[in-house]
């Protein structure tokens, strides 16, 4: 056998009835046999009902909107408590709790119209995995 040309690599071709890294674990036909990817998934389906996106999307934007007059509110009512009005400081206590409340509710629905947007995503199954089976 002849040398090489300097800077040239030689391949030697490997026997064919050798096994490859993972050989053995893709071609089993034990318990855990099966297909090494899973299918491709589906194009995502369009949303069905369009008037609870809208209706989300309304409550979520009216909840914001309260929730910044509110804030607005709370806080001419703080200036006017400083002032010296005691009376000031329930309408400061009720429109800050307003406030809260409005921004949380505003968030749940943020949650439920991504939701509504996006069908494919993934929901916990009660009980795991062995449960899907």
């Amino acid at each position: 056998m002849s040398e090489p040309p300097a800077g040239r690599v030689v391949r030697v071709p490997r026997p064919a009835s050798r096994i490859g890294h993972n050989g053995a674990v893709s071609e089993g036909s034990g318990k855990h046999a099966g297909a090494r990817r899973a299918d491709p998934a589906d194009a995502p389906p369009a949303p069905r009902n369009h008037r609870l996106l809208l209706v989300l999307a309304l409550a979520t934007t009216l909840c914001l909107v309260a929730w910044g007059y509110l804030v607005w509110a709370a806080i001419d009512f703080g200036r006017t408590a400083r002032a010296g009005d005691s009376g000031a400081w329930i309408y400061l206590a009720v429109a800050s709790l307003g406030a809260i409340t409005c921004l949380f509710i505003g968030l749940l629905l943020v949650v439920r119209l991504l939701r509504a947007l996006n069908p494919t995503s993934p929901h916990p199954t009660p009980g795991g995995r062995r449960a899907k089976r």
